[in-house]
C-alpha cells in the first residue's frame, strides 16, 4: 500500500498559521509580564514599602489597561485586577473616618 500524499494546503491556511504563531508568542509575553507587575506590587505591599507600592501599582494599572486595550486580556479581567491590586494598596493607609 503507498504511503497517502500530504494534504494540500492554501497559501492563506500556511500564512495564517505563521501569523497565530507571533500573536501566540506576543500575548504570552505581555500576560507574563502582567504576572510579574502585579507580584511586585503584592512584594512591595508584603515589605511594607508604601511608596514603592504606589510605584509599582501605577507601572502595572499602565500595563493592565493597555493590554486590555490591545485585546489581549478582556477588559473586565483588567478592570477586576487593577481593582484588586488598588484595594491591596490602599489598605496599607490608613483609612480616614468621614
Amino acid at each position: 500500500m503507498p504511503a497517502k500524499a500530504a494534504p494540500k494546503r492554501s497559501k492563506s491556511v500556511l500564512k495564517r498559521a505563521r501569523q497565530t504563531k507571533v500573536r501566540t508568542l506576543t500575548n504570552r509575553a505581555v500576560k507574563n509580564a502582567l504576572k510579574t507587575l502585579s507580584k511586585n506590587v503584592e512584594k512591595e505591599v508584603s515589605d511594607k514599602n508604601t511608596e514603592g507600592a504606589q510605584t509599582a501599582l501605577k507601572k502595572a494599572v499602565s500595563e493592565i489597561d493597555k493590554a486590555a486595550r490591545k485585546g489581549i486580556i478582556h477588559r473586565n479581567t483588567a478592570s477586576r485586577n487593577i481593582s484588586r491590586l488598588t484595594r491591596l494598596v490602599n489598605s496599607m493607609t490608613p483609612s480616614v473616618a468621614a
